[in-house]
């Protein structure tokens, strides 16, 4: 565990010290997008034929029933009680479609079992409209599942799986039958939604649109969102004007941040982190209790007496003085690696004197807990 906090945190060190990380800037369109060109979910509900007998089992009545209105729809009409499924397995159906994608276009459809399948492999999904959040039907899915793997039973409970055979994807089985209509252009303006929102990167985003295509042309209306006017010579040409922006270098900014993941004690530290000058007492409290079992016997020949099991409780209570240590100011991401080693606790230790840190106002740094 303190293996993987020095990885994590001089992998950040090395970044920070490193000129050209300080001083190389990022594209445009690498650090935000355009508004309007989002991916939109989708979601259905589908069944899967064809398998090899891995299919739901008789407890999946919505999964029979499905069936049964299937081929109602197909104009066979069944009894649901005599319909045994063992090949048909029922399945959510999702999908991600571009809000400006147009009808006919093709897009990946994922399926999911939601019944008690062993496995999709070999099946096919039939026919299944996918909705958009207003409820309107977007796309029609259908073909054959991929799974990448397998799910191989034989008798006596003995198995062999090769990935996860529950879930697989259809390579272009959406076909678009309802477009989004989703437009990135808003009368003349297009608009650029940063990833991490920032007032000082959205201003240098400005700042380098309209050094390239003339003052005026961008403002940051937010941390967020930076609003760009098409000029005059590019009106006919959006796509080419957003592609020349994209490709725009710029500087960015984030906040001192300290992320800490408290399940696997990963710790990163981030540029800009500054402590100021503390005392920390650590100390560790251990209690180990093991239990040992003796067999007391009768002596030979005996009468009445009995074998018995006797519990023996070791206790041992190790109380480590509390080491009190000097956190000096610091102003790097080296300086803050190096008091936080030198501390020679664990990553859990270490943690829980960050935060203790953050409350006494010593860690200039948002403290953010996955």
């Amino acid at each position: 565990m303190r293996a993987q906090i020095w990885i994590s945190i001089i992998v950040v060190v090395g970044l920070a010290a490193s000129p050209l990380a300080a001083d190389t800037p990022s594209r445009i369109k690498d650090i935000a997008f355009i508004e309007g060109t989002t991916p939109e979910p989708l979601v259905g509900y589908g069944l899967v034929t064809g398998l090899g007998g891995t299919g739901d089992g008789q407890s999946s009545e919505f999964t029979v029933n499905s069936l049964a209105a299937l081929l109602e729809n197909l104009g066979v009409t069944v009894d649901p009680s005599l319909i045994r499924l063992k090949n048909v397995a029922a399945v959510s159906v999702t999908a991600y479609l571009d809000p400006n994608a147009g009808e006919g276009e093709r897009i990946d459809v994922q399926v999911a079992s939601v019944g008690d399948a062993s496995s999709l492999e070999g099946g096919t999904l039939i026919m299944t409209p996918l909705k958009a959040a207003d409820g309107q039907v977007a796309v029609v899915a259908q073909g054959p599942v991929s799974i990448g793997g397998f799910n191989i039973k034989s008798g006596a409970n003995n198995s062999f799986r090769k990935n996860h055979s529950l879930v697989g994807m259809i390579p272009n089985g959406g076909t678009v039958r309802r477009p989004l209509n989703g437009s990135f252009v808003r009368g003349e303006t297009v608009t650029w939604l940063l990833h991490h929102a920032d007032f000082a990167t959205a201003s240098a985003v400005a700042r380098s649109v309209n050094g390239a295509f003339g003052e005026g042309t961008a403002r940051a209306a937010d941390a967020h969102r930076v609003e760009v006017t098409i000029p005059e010579s590019h009106g006919g040409q959006p796509v080419d004007f957003i592609a020349a922006m994209g490709d725009l270098p710029t500087r960015t900014d984030a906040p001192a941040r300290v992320v800490i993941n408290e399940r696997t004690g990963t710790i990163i530290v981030g540029e800009n982190v500054v402590l100021k000058e503390a005392a920390v007492a650590h100390g560790n409290l251990k209690v180990e209790v093991k239990t040992y079992y003796d067999v007391s016997q009768p002596a030979p020949f005996a009468e009445g007496g009995q074998t018995a099991i006797v519990p023996d409780v070791n206790t041992r209570v190790q109380d480590t003085d509390a080491r009190v240590l000097r956190v000096p100011e610091t102003s790097t991401v080296a300086d803050v690696v190096a008091v936080l080693n030198d501390i020679g606790a664990s990553s859990r230790d270490i943690i829980a004197i960050l935060q203790a840190l953050k409350q006494a106002g010593a860690l200039q740094a948002d403290l953010v807990i996955m």
